[in-house]
């Protein structure tokens, strides 16, 4: 079954009688990639906390918070036919009615990844992973979750939320779960739907130059530098923000003497950015 919340007050009360839960923040606008996340936890739940919630403080003044799309109907319906699968797993849906009950007026807090605002998605987006990290830690101040599951197609997003989980010395796992991608080869993402067919066909582009440069590399230290080469022609396609290779936990660029590695990049079709990337292992 699902019980739907809308307000702070009703959620800590809902919380008080229940055990250790998982929970999985989302945006809404759902696809399979968010249903897979809501699956892996009922695989060590019995109960899940869902969020609902088009967080403003992640959104840049010329960004899409206005037009994001608004589904609940659509996505509570996702939900069900999900739990119909589980029937004896339950969901609580937090889809609050205003942005006061995650933000209360005078609401000062904000936490910051410092490092993390000066690189990749931070140095495109400056304010962006302030939003993410200050909205995540007050929906498990609320939900108080033993576990939460964040897809892997926002990498750098995921490690920003370990690394604040980890400074403030919060009592929850995060859970890295795998990109779900379309019979194409495109990564799932609730901003796919803004692109017109040409433009699908021309973003798989991404996952084709990852595929790529996995096979160029063949797990070879000794191979890094013919990536770099192969990435130094790819970025003279001005819709690239960026592609570049990594080290997995750190996003440091200084990868000589690193064994897991993560292929990270960003391609632009008109104003829509599609993000993906690829982790591998080298010897």
């Amino acid at each position: 079954m699902i019980k739907l919340i809308q307000t702070s007050e009703e959620l800590l009360k809902h919380r008080k009688n229940q055990d250790k839960v998982g929970f999985v923040a989302t945006m809404g606008n759902l696809h399979e990639g968010h249903v897979s996340l809501l699956e892996a936890g009922f695989k060590d739940f019995d109960h899940m906390y869902f969020s609902i919630f088009v967080n403003p403080t992640q959104f840049g003044p010329t960004e899409d918070f206005d037009k994001y799309p608004r589904t609940i109907e659509k996505d509570l319906a996702l939900i069900e036919a999900c739990l119909k699968k589980y029937p004896h797993k339950s969901v609580t849906v937090f889809n609050p009615k205003d942005v006061y009950e995650i933000y209360p007026k005078d609401f000062k807090l904000q936490i910051s990844i410092q490092e993390m605002n000066k690189i990749l998605e931070g140095e495109h987006r400056p304010t962006h992973f302030d939003g993410v990290t200050t909205v995540v830690y007050r929906l498990f101040a609320l939900i108080n979750p033993t576990k939460s599951y964040f897809g892997l197609k926002d990498f750098q997003q995921y490690i920003v939320i370990k690394k604040m989980v980890a400074d403030m010395l919060l009592p929850v796992e995060i859970v890295g779960m795998p990109i779900i991608r379309e019979t194409t080869g495109l990564a799932l993402s609730s901003r796919n739907q803004y692109l017109n067919p040409v433009q699908k066909e021309t973003a798989l582009i991404l996952s084709k130059t990852l595929n790529h440069l996995k096979e160029l590399i063949n797990g070879k230290k000794e191979n890094l530098a013919l990536a770099q080469d192969y990435i130094r022609t790819m970025i003279k396609d001005p819709n690239w923000d960026y592609l570049t290779i990594r080290e997995t936990n750190t996003l440091t660029e200084k990868i000589e003497n690193q064994s897991s590695l993560v292929i990270l990049a960003v391609y632009r079709q008109e104003k829509t950015r599609l993000l993906d990337n690829m982790q591998l292992e080298v010897k």
